[in-house]
């Protein structure tokens, strides 16, 4: 009679344990691996996105979905194309006859065409080989979207054959291209469509034209893009200039800030590869948890368990927090450092471009003796201030359009950390007046009358 209790018990416990592992596992289907593979991507979690992506991939072909096939296919190349574009190239194509053989959506093709173009693009500017490959798959997908009037994707493969004969060093197609693709562009493609423009007149050293488009584009929160555009617009006043070393030792320091970028979003896969292996060790805890907690023979052995594991996973919880604090004001200290050096940079730009100007050294000159600035000098004084400091005087004119020549002028000889006797000697007075010349515009057109503001302090702001 004991052994037949014992025998029950057990048969229970194994129907338990069954029933609790069946509860616990859920069936993971392709489109929600797809989901997660999306979201670890978003999360910068690459490696993690790959594979799951590659589970979608299999999962997808088992079940038949072709939808989600192609489409993981496709976020696996996008994954893989700054590290590996043959690979990413070779995957396109498999997406491409995944949707050949069961086509759903023309918009689709579109851009599973365009993203191959792309990549075939960057495998032959890697390995110095031809562009024809590309500019085949990219014509294809212009000419569906054509045909459907899909404006959108037609400014999107555009952009996409203007960086192709960029990149061919063909810079007269290109800016052909980018014109066309900025004139159907819309709102979410402008600034695609801007930069590859202000790229092409860069290229045919159109520097006004360059300028003019470089200063439409408004990078927002994109602090990548904001690099660019300052870096682009620091180089075409250097070309002004005729200072190609600068120009080449810019690039190469932005080339830097891009490498400590990526190597930051390496550091961050890391810590969420860490943060997963620790989360799903807290899961299988935790099931095991469950399943002694529905075994009848060990109720209060399965009581301690839980009471531990709920230790275990609060104290778990608390260490994973405070790492994670950790590692956000690691990273936002990396940050503050990566802006603080482009600021670094920047600003020798500006005073790099100030000290090659013939006048900066005319204005410079340490004796008492009087100094004279013709309406050209003045002309480039100010042209080269507009560019390296975001058309500050433009906009004072606009903003105090009764301002005077003189107060800008003054104004202007005030921003170039002139001293008093330095402005004294162009304006044939004494310091004292310079003084009450600065006291006044201060006082009169800035409506400033507190005496530790100075006219130095209202302009930086």
């Amino acid at each position: 009679m004991h052994t037949k209790v014992w025998h029950i018990l057990i048969l229970g416990v194994l129907l338990l344990a069954c029933s609790c592992r069946q509860q616990g596992s859920s069936p993971l289907t392709a489109k929600v691996c797809l989901e997660e593979a999306e979201t670890a991507l978003a999360n910068d979690s690459i490696r993690l996105g790959e594979t799951l992506l590659r589970k979608a991939i299999h999962l997808s072909e088992a079940s038949a979905d072709w939808h989600t096939q192609y489409i993981a296919y496709q976020r696996l190349a996008e994954a893989l194309s700054q590290s590996n574009p043959e690979e990413a190239l070779r995957l396109m194509k498999n997406a491409l006859t995944v949707y050949e053989q069961h086509p759903d959506d023309e918009r689709n093709e579109v851009i599973l065409l365009d993203y191959a173009g792309t990549y075939a693009a960057q495998v032959a500017f890697t390995n110095a080989g031809t562009y024809d490959e590309a500019l085949d798959f990219i014509r294809r997908a212009y000419d569906i979207a054509e045909k459907g009037h899909m404006s959108d994707l037609m400014c999107q493969t555009l952009t996409s054959l203007a960086n192709i004969a960029w990149a061919k060093e063909d810079y007269r197609q290109a800016l052909d291209y980018a014109l066309q693709a900025n004139a159907i562009a819309t709102a979410d493609l402008r600034l695609g469509a801007l930069q590859v423009l202000a790229r092409s007149y860069l290229s045919l050293d159109l520097l006004d034209s360059a300028e003019a488009v470089y200063r439409q584009i408004r990078p927002g929160d994109d602090a990548h893009l904001a690099y660019i555009v300052r870096s682009n617009l620091a180089k075409i006043a250097l070309r002004r200039l005729n200072a190609t070393q600068v120009e080449d030792s810019v690039a190469d320091a932005f080339e830097q800030m891009e490498d400590f970028y990526y190597k930051a979003l390496e550091q961050k896969d890391d810590y969420y590869q860490e943060t997963l292996r620790q989360e799903m060790e807290n899961q299988q805890l935790e099931y095991r948890s469950q399943m002694y907690g529905r075994t009848l023979l060990v109720v209060v052995i399965v009581a301690l368990l839980v009471i531990s594991a709920i230790v275990l996973v609060a104290r778990y919880r608390m260490r994973a927090q405070l790492l994670e604090k950790r590692q956000l004001r690691q990273e936002a200290e990396h940050q503050k450092a990566l802006l603080h050096q482009a600021n670094e940079v920047v600003a020798f730009l500006q005073n790099f471009i100030l000290e090659r100007m013939e006048v900066m050294k005319k204005l410079n000159q340490s004796s008492d003796s009087l100094i004279y600035l013709s309406p050209r000098e003045w002309s480039e004084i100010e042209r080269t201030l507009n560019a390296i400091d975001n058309n500050r005087f433009a906009n004072l004119r606009e903003q105090y359009p009764d301002m005077t020549e003189d107060d800008i002028r003054l104004c202007i000889l005030t921003r170039l950390g002139l001293s008093n006797r330095t402005i004294g000697n162009i304006y044939c007075i004494t310091v004292s007046a310079v003084q009450h010349r600065k006291l006044k515009l201060k006082k009169d057109m800035f409506g400033e009358t507190n005496p530790d503001v100075t006219l130095e302090q209202i302009l930086k702001s």
